[in-house]
């Protein structure tokens, strides 16, 4: 009996260090928001999807007008000539969902241009962070941007401010 407890008291004393970590959160939307660089890469992001949008939106817009056309002249058409328009209509709509595709697909410019231009900015806050954890001896610590099962979290645990510290940036 004496055994037991004695391994019950070892099992819980070498439980309290872990009970004991330390942890912090972070506000990765907050820190980037602060953050010139990443503001400035946002916009061109933003102007340059817009621009894309634009060109897609007008390539649709003929595409309608075409369809338009079509559908009042059909009756007058030959089956070649009706034929030949469907093809040319169907083939436009297939070479603008392409381009939509190359702009804005998984793997399409857009997608390229923010690993080019935000990625750089992401990685220099994640090495913030970690900079932090290692030196303030946290065990962890969450996004609250990112993680929206954080339920509650104590504002002065919040590192966001040394974080951005870190990088050079005051708020």
């Amino acid at each position: 009996m004496k055994r037991i407890i004695t391994v019950l008291i070892l099992a819980a004393m070498s439980a309290i260090p872990a009970m004991a970590q330390k942890f912090a959160f972070v506000d990765s939307e907050y820190i980037l928001n602060n953050i010139p660089a990443y503001k400035s890469a946002q916009g061109q992001i933003e102007k340059l999807s817009g621009e894309w949008q634009k060109e897609i939106e007008g390539q649709y817009a003929e595409i309608e007008k075409l369809f338009k056309n079509y559908q009042a002249e059909k009756v007058m058409l030959s089956e070649d000539m009706r034929k030949k328009r469907e093809s040319e209509i169907l083939t436009k709509e297939q070479t603008v969902k392409d381009l939509q595709k190359k702009y804005f697909g998984a793997d399409g410019e857009l997608a390229k241009k923010q690993q080019e231009l935000v990625k750089p900015i992401q990685d220099e806050v994640y090495r913030a962070v970690k900079e932090l954890a290692v030196e303030g001896g946290y065990a962890a610590i969450f996004d609250t941007a990112a993680d929206a099962s954080v339920l509650y979290a104590n504002p002065k645990q919040d590192r966001s401010d040394e974080v951005l510290e870190k990088l050079g940036y005051k708020n």
